[in-house]
């Protein structure tokens, strides 16, 4: 069942960033040009979303299984620091180059969108490269002698 309704959510979620234009780089370029032809329609969709996930956290925050049954494991971390910051410059830019973030990235290579297909071999490219870098971090150097 867990399956079947995390397939419905990718659906409508994925639906939600077609209809909106999230899924079209063009129009997210356009809501991040504020000083040529800016087009604000995106912060109506984000301010949305932002409300509608305030309201799920909430009620989230206050359960300890979710209605399928399942734990709930909400994030725990509240600092902001270095790598919080690096990572969400580095989203951002990102963003700002390429007109896509993962998700709508991901619905616009199932489009067929050609960009979509280098922007998501970047994304997994960055993912490898953190996962291989973290690896070595907690790996412990063997000793010389």
């Amino acid at each position: 069942m867990i399956v079947l309704a995390s397939l419905l959510a990718g659906l409508v979620f994925g639906l939600g960033l077609i209809v909106s234009g999230m899924a079209n780089p063009a129009k997210v370029l356009g809501f991040l040009d504020v000083t040529g032809h800016w087009d604000p329609s995106l912060a109506f969709v984000m301010g949305g979303a932002i409300a509608v996930g305030v309201v799920a956290f909430a009620i989230a925050g206050r359960r300890t299984i979710s209605l399928l049954g399942a734990e709930m494991r909400l994030p725990t971390a509240r600092h902001i620091d270095r790598r919080l910051i690096a990572g969400s410059l580095l989203f951002g830019i990102g963003w700002g180059i390429a007109g896509f973030c993962p998700g709508p990235g991901l619905v616009s290579l199932g489009m067929g969108e050609i960009k979509a297909v280098v922007f998501v071999a970047a994304m997994l490219v960055g993912i490898g490269v953190f996962e291989f870098l973290e690896r070595r971090k907690h790996v412990p150097m063997p000793r010389a002698g």
